[in-house]
Protein backbone atom coordinates (compact mmCIF):
# COMPACT_ATOMS: atom_id res chain seq x y z
CA UNK A 1 0.00 0.00 0.00
CA UNK A 2 1.38 3.34 -1.27
CA UNK A 3 1.92 6.71 1.76
CA UNK A 4 -0.48 9.67 1.02
CA UNK A 5 0.09 12.85 2.48
CA UNK A 6 -2.64 14.82 4.20
CA UNK A 7 -3.86 16.32 7.11
CA UNK A 8 -5.43 15.55 10.26
CA UNK A 9 -7.88 18.33 12.65
CA UNK A 10 -8.23 17.97 16.26
CA UNK A 11 -10.63 19.61 18.67
CA UNK A 12 -10.62 18.64 21.77
CA UNK A 13 -13.09 19.15 24.57
CA UNK A 14 -11.60 18.87 28.70
CA UNK A 15 -8.18 18.84 27.36
CA UNK A 16 -7.41 18.87 31.08
CA UNK A 17 -8.79 15.44 31.14
CA UNK A 18 -8.06 13.98 27.71
CA UNK A 19 -4.86 15.65 27.07
CA UNK A 20 -2.42 12.48 28.14
CA UNK A 21 -4.57 10.13 26.30
CA UNK A 22 -4.43 11.87 22.88
CA UNK A 23 -0.92 12.69 23.35
CA UNK A 24 -0.25 8.64 23.69
CA UNK A 25 -1.76 8.12 20.83
CA UNK A 26 -0.21 10.66 18.63
CA UNK A 27 3.11 9.00 20.36
CA UNK A 28 2.23 5.94 19.01
CA UNK A 29 1.74 7.23 15.20
CA UNK A 30 4.78 9.29 15.21
CA UNK A 31 6.28 7.79 12.35
CA UNK A 32 3.51 9.18 10.25
CA UNK A 33 3.12 12.48 11.51
CA UNK A 34 5.82 15.13 9.85
CA UNK A 35 4.23 18.19 11.82
CA UNK A 36 2.25 19.08 14.41
CA UNK A 37 0.72 22.66 15.40
CA UNK A 38 -1.39 22.97 18.78
CA UNK A 39 -3.73 25.85 20.16
CA UNK A 40 -5.29 25.97 23.57
CA UNK A 41 -8.16 27.99 22.44
CA UNK A 42 -9.15 29.48 26.39
CA UNK A 43 -11.77 31.41 25.47
CA UNK A 44 -14.16 28.48 23.94
CA UNK A 45 -12.35 25.30 26.08
CA UNK A 46 -11.39 23.70 23.76
CA UNK A 47 -7.78 23.09 22.27
CA UNK A 48 -7.05 22.58 18.26
CA UNK A 49 -4.31 20.60 16.64
CA UNK A 50 -3.21 20.27 12.96
CA UNK A 51 -1.20 17.51 11.75
CA UNK A 52 0.64 17.13 8.33
CA UNK A 53 1.03 13.28 7.86
CA UNK A 54 2.20 11.21 5.61
CA UNK A 55 1.03 7.33 5.99
CA UNK A 56 -0.49 4.69 4.41
CA UNK A 57 -4.75 5.23 4.64
CA UNK A 58 -4.58 2.53 7.04
CA UNK A 59 -2.27 3.77 9.07
CA UNK A 60 -4.46 7.08 9.42
CA UNK A 61 -6.95 5.44 9.48
CA UNK A 62 -5.89 3.70 12.44
CA UNK A 63 -5.04 6.72 13.93
CA UNK A 64 -7.96 9.05 13.54
CA UNK A 65 -10.01 6.06 14.83
CA UNK A 66 -8.47 6.07 17.94
CA UNK A 67 -8.34 9.79 18.30
CA UNK A 68 -12.07 9.81 17.32
CA UNK A 69 -13.18 7.22 20.15
CA UNK A 70 -11.83 8.78 22.60
CA UNK A 71 -14.93 11.03 24.88
CA UNK A 72 -14.36 14.93 23.51
CA UNK A 73 -12.46 14.68 20.84
CA UNK A 74 -13.39 14.84 17.17
CA UNK A 75 -11.35 14.35 13.83
CA UNK A 76 -11.58 15.05 10.33
CA UNK A 77 -8.59 13.95 7.91
CA UNK A 78 -7.97 15.26 4.19
CA UNK A 79 -5.60 13.60 2.21
CA UNK A 80 -4.01 13.62 -1.41
CA UNK A 81 -5.78 11.91 -4.15
CA UNK A 82 -2.83 10.48 -5.48
CA UNK A 83 -0.56 8.01 -4.30
CA UNK A 84 3.44 8.33 -3.51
Amino acid sequence: MENRLGVVGIVIENREHIAARVNAILSDYGHCIVGRMGIPYRERGVAVIALIVDGTTDTIGALTGKLGSLPGVKVRAALTGKEK
